[in-house]
């Protein structure tokens, strides 16, 4: 399709301008739909992706469960709780199994820095914890097996809390007072804040406003009751070929056999929150994909519309052409052109209102949104496709009409 019949189409639909900017609402409001779906559902994608990504995708976990004192009394007389006796049977026994970390909430009575007396949580925690939920350092380091073996005090503090206590200096190498043990810190993390403080139910971001010891450490220095569990949670890393759900399976029979049936601990599987996700998004973008379908057809049904009356009101046009030497090829060329205008120009005010819709829509709804060449591309050619699609019955039917008949048409 020559250079010549795109002009020639664009000056005759600036011919009909109303009737012309009526039928690209249609084609604009379709492809703005697919385009804000498309951006959302990938935002949405890569956002869960993030979430699950402080949970580990590869992880099993296990926490213990906040149980009443009279309740929990009774549960201790068959269970001991959750215990580094459950996380080395999980490594040996569940399929798959990499590494292991473990958790254990300290009772914090005060952090002292200088004037400075905060609310915080601290956790004594094992040195593959940052690697398990994919914590990274902004300064300083992270512990090491000398640490708990000399049972340093040292600590490592989320970016919120570090902030709280210190605001923008330095606080690596400073000393800070957790109940009556002075420690060192000798690190801070990256702060993960995001606009999201929770996932399929599961609450995210806490480990920027906590102070973390060595587990070593945190176990010598640091008092607890008898009667609580030995730790608070197990992170069970699996090999990215082994099955998740298959590992989970092993690991909450494992621990209700050896806690003898007590339900005192609740059993994570990050893979499944995010496949529940996903089949979420799922319905949504089907749910969008069918608005968008309706929106192009509807757009589509307006191309052939004005195709159509255009065919009937310049039939001696057509006639003429003919009659002066024009083959059938010529004129069919000459309505898909203007077909083809139609769609390029709502394909391109669509790409721009469904920029505009998919940042309102993330701004109202606290939702991500990405970008990839592959949701301009789809955009743009369903848009070109549905065009020309439906101008090409209007253009055979122009190419069809009979010379002579089409001259003496009124």
């Amino acid at each position: 399709m020559n250079r010549a019949l795109i002009v020639e189409a664009i000056v005759e639909l600036q011919r009909r301008k109303l009737r012309t900017g009526l039928t690209l609402l249609g084609m604009i409001f379709g492809v703005a739909a697919i385009v804000a779906m498309l951006a959302v559902g990938e935002g949405s994608k890569r956002e869960a992706l993030r979430l699950v990504a402080e949970l580990g995708l590869n992880n099993v976990l296990v926490e213990s469960k906040t149980i009443l004192p009279d309740k929990l009394k009774e549960i201790r007389s068959r269970s001991l709780g959750l215990s580094a006796a459950d996380a080395n049977a999980a490594m040996l026994v569940v399929p798959g199994a990499q590494s292991v970390s473990m958790k254990k909430e300290i009772k914090v009575d005060q952090l002292v820095y200088g004037m400075n007396i905060i609310p915080a949580r601290a956790y004594a925690v094992s040195q593959s914890y940052s690697d398990h939920g994919g914590l990274q350092i902004a300064q300083g380091r992270w512990f090491q097996s000398e640490d708990g073996a000399s049972l340093a005090p040292v600590c490592v503090l989320g970016a919120r809390l570090a902030h709280s206590l210190f605001g923008d200096a330095d606080p690596v190498g400073e000393r800070i007072k957790l109940n009556h043990t002075w420690l060192e810190v000798v690190g801070v993390l990256v702060d993960r804040t995001s606009g999201k403080s929770e996932f399929e139910g599961i609450k995210l971001g806490l480990d920027d406003e906590r102070l973390f010891v060595p587990w070593e450490s945190g176990r010598a220095r640091f008092s607890f009751t008898r009667i609580e569990d030995e730790i608070d949670g197990i992170s069970l890393r699996i090999a990215p070929q082994a099955a998740p759900d298959a590992a989970a399976r092993v690991l909450q029979a494992l621990i209700a056999q050896r806690h003898a049936g007590a339900d005192d601990t609740t059993l994570i599987v990050p893979m499944g929150l995010y496949r529940q996700n996903q089949q979420t998004q799922k319905i949504f973008t089907i749910v969008m994909s069918s608005i968008a379908a309706v929106s192009l057809l509807v757009g589509g049904i307006g191309i052939m519309n004005i195709m159509l009356a255009n065919v009937l009101e310049r039939k001696r046009e057509i006639g003429l052409k003919r009659a002066l030497g024009a083959r059938r090829r010529d004129v069919v060329e000459q309505f898909l052109a203007e077909a083809l205008v139609i769609a390029v120009t709502g394909a391109l005010f669509g790409l721009l209102l469904g920029v505009i819709a998919a940042y309102s829509i993330a701004s109202l709804a606290s939702w991500s949104v990405a970008w990839s060449p592959l949701i301009l591309f789809a955009a743009v050619a369903a848009c070109v496709a549905v065009g020309l699609g439906f101008g090409v019955f209007p253009a055979k039917q122009a190419s069809s009409l009979d010379p002579i008949a089409a001259l003496r048409s009124d």
